[in-house]
């Protein structure tokens, strides 16, 4: 399920395979939702819980839950980085997001460790199925240069 259209170089770069990246995400619980409001990307910091393959994501009224409710095509991003030795990695998934409104599926989100972080009403639950699954591991290198794919810093 790769999305990523390049071959990350060898030197300090990993792509991580589906099982990789689907470990790497049950690991945490803030991420970033990417999404299109009024024709204008934004990013969001969400709440999140990986169940069953998909990622649950908490919400309350507002942009996130629109982009939901018209089953919009959104990007999901974890990561973590080590500033300091420069090491890390960083889950990419782009997928459906929707809505739950069925009450089976009210019911069962409601049984999610998914607690709200954001103060106000945040009990609405988007749930993203993953179509495109992609990860990088950012490793140390022995000689201690850095080594930037994008070019010279």
């Amino acid at each position: 399920m790769a999305f990523l259209d390049f071959e990350p170089p060898s030197r300090g770069f990993e792509r991580l395979d589906e099982t990789a990246c689907r470990a790497l995400l049950a690991q945490k619980c803030i991420g970033r939702v990417a999404l299109t409001m009024g024709a204008i990307p934004v990013v969001l910091p969400v709440n999140y819980q990986c169940v069953e393959g998909s990622i649950a994501l908490r919400t309350g009224e507002g942009g996130k839950l629109t982009a939901a409710t018209q089953n919009a095509v959104v990007a999901f991003q974890v990561d973590e980085i080590d500033p300091v030795v420069h090491t890390g990695w960083s889950i990419l998934a782009v997928g459906i997001a929707r809505a739950l409104t069925a009450p089976a599926d009210l019911a069962w989100a409601k049984t999610l460790p998914l607690p709200s972080w954001a103060p106000g009403s945040r009990e609405r639950i988007v749930r993203l199925v993953p179509e495109f699954l992609d990860g990088l591991l950012i490793t140390s290198e022995a000689d201690g240069s850095h080594f930037w794919p994008w070019g010279d810093r």
